[in-house]
């Protein structure tokens, strides 16, 4: 007689029943981000970029996940995904933007850096408050040098993305990406309607 067993399900749910982002700003931040950089690698099927979606990091325990606002991942297929399974993609994340704010410091400072760097292998991380509510200056970017960040200011507003290959610039209450090859802003959807 053979007995069968099964392979226990695991659940990893798509959601926490929380908003997406706290104001307005946050959310126009975050879906303008995401957007350019979905534009800019338009033509790159390589490249996926995605945000506010669920990234578990071990398989079998759906307690391990965090949800970077925005991430770029090299080198796994451009298509859309329900959550992002790191096992089953084979890699990390490359870049994260968060967008914090006094509600969200803390964990952004803490338990998502030491995941981005530690078990995502993530290779830089901005964070901006675009409400410049406790953030001086409003704009930092990590660099990941070995197994630790090292935290760079932005000169003249402006921080380089090497992974993106792209400046990560402040405009107001925006964060603005920024082409050194073509000298141009990446457009947000506005723009792009408008040069339409």
């Amino acid at each position: 007689m053979s007995v069968v067993v099964r392979k226990k399900v695991v659940h990893y749910p798509e959601t926490d029943g929380k908003p997406m982002a706290e104001t307005d700003i946050h959310y126009e931040a975050v879906t303008n981000t995401r957007f350019a950089l979905q534009w800019y690698f338009r033509d790159r099927d390589d490249v996926y970029v995605s945000g506010n979606l669920f990234v578990y990091y071990e398989e079998g325990n759906p307690k391990k996940c965090v949800a970077p606002d925005v991430f770029v991942v090299f080198g796994v297929p451009k298509r859309r995904r329900r959550v992002y399974l790191v096992w089953e993609e084979g890699k990390g994340l490359d870049v994260v933007f968060e967008f914090t704010s006094r509600k969200t410091r803390n964990e952004d400072f803490g338990r998502k850096m030491d995941i981005y760097r530690g078990i995502l292998g993530v290779k830089e991380l901005f964070i901006f408050d675009p409400l410049r509510e406790y953030l001086e200056p409003p704009l930092l970017g990590y660099y990941r040098r070995g197994d630790r960040w090292v935290r760079e200011e932005p000169k003249e507003g402006r921080l380089f993305s090497e992974v993106l290959g792209l400046e990560v610039v402040m405009v107001g209450e925006m964060l603005r990406l920024y082409d050194p090859k073509t000298q141009n802003f990446l457009p947000t959807p506005e723009e792009l309607l408008q040069q339409r």
